[in-house]
């Protein structure tokens, strides 16, 4: 009878042991499972990939809700499903256009990110409004007289250093200017990068006492401040989003400019006030399929 009874007992306590191991596999795959869920739904969620929402209702049945942005009454340019899945409206100048993908947040990590391109886009659209405005203006200024013909270089006959400069008289030799705007220009970028990189950390470094000046928004794009947005433009989120609408749209046009700047000089040998002149007064003999037979112009 004892040996029955301790028999019984031995059982009952392996029983008991296997289904608290079994109670705690069991736990372990779920809690696996969760976090593997989880992680799961947070990379989809950084990723920025929109995927359809499954709702289960209570019949067991499941049904499924697109999780879109409804841009129907947004102006459009060669739009497709997937670029509208990842472009929103929320950056300036978005109208969908991305044919190559290179916005697309499944591309991220590579040496490029939508991210830095939505930034890069501002900085080449402001560096090209200005540039367009350099090349214009003293060829523009020197034909109407307002400054000396000696001043009234071309753009890319200005500040050539070497055999072909123009022998312009600067307040140094040509060398020390470059070397002089490489190093300003240089840091003033690396500045930039590390606004980028850490938004609002130029007003910790110490720079002259312009802290609080070079402090920024917090967003790099648009830094603002009584330096960077002198006359206090876009008091209020409808004016921003608008003047932010007008700077990008301007800049693309300016982007496009500079490089008509650069093949009219490589065609031409003239400056792009001189090639307006030229087609102004004679549009037949002047016109961009005759100036492909002519390649290097005066140069």
């Amino acid at each position: 009878a004892h040996v029955v009874v301790a028999s019984s007992h031995l059982l009952r306590t392996r029983i008991g042991r296997r289904t608290a191991m079994a109670t705690t596999a069991s736990r372990v795959q779920a809690n696996a499972f969760a976090g593997k869920q989880l992680r799961n739904a947070r990379n989809a969620q950084a990723r920025g990939v929109r995927r359809s929402l499954r709702v289960r209702a209570e019949g067991g049945e499941e049904q499924t809700k697109p999780a879109k942005v409804d841009r129907s009454k947004d102006t459009l340019y060669f739009a497709t499903e997937q670029s509208l899945s990842y472009l929103d409206g929320s950056l300036a100048g978005d109208f969908g256009f991305d044919p190559l993908g290179l916005s697309d947040p499944e591309g991220a990590g590579a040496f490029i990110s939508p991210k830095w391109l939505a930034h890069s886009e501002i900085v080449h659209c402001r560096f090209a409004m200005l540039g367009a405005a350099g090349c214009i203006a003293p060829e523009a200024l020197g034909k109407m007289g307002v400054i000396p013909q000696s001043t009234a270089i071309p753009w890319f006959k200005n500040g050539v250093v070497g055999p072909s400069s123009v022998g312009f008289e600067y307040w140094t030799d040509l060398y020390t200017l470059f070397s002089v705007m490489m190093v300003l220009m240089g840091f003033a970028e690396l500045r930039r990068l590390q606004d980028y990189r850490n938004p609002g950390s130029m007003g910790k470094q110490y720079f002259l006492g312009l802290e609080s000046v070079l402090g920024g928004s917090g967003d790099p794009s648009y830094p603002g401040g009584p330096f960077f947005n002198l006359f206090n433009l876009g008091k209020t989120p409808e004016a921003m989003k608008d003047l932010k609408l007008k700077e990008v749209k301007n800049g693309r046009l300016a982007m496009i400019a500079m490089l008509g700047f650069f093949l009219q000089a490589i065609l031409t040998g003239e400056g792009p006030v001189q090639n307006l002149q030229d087609h102004l007064s004679d549009p037949v003999a002047n016109n961009i399929l005759t100036n492909f037979g002519r390649v290097g112009g005066s140069i």
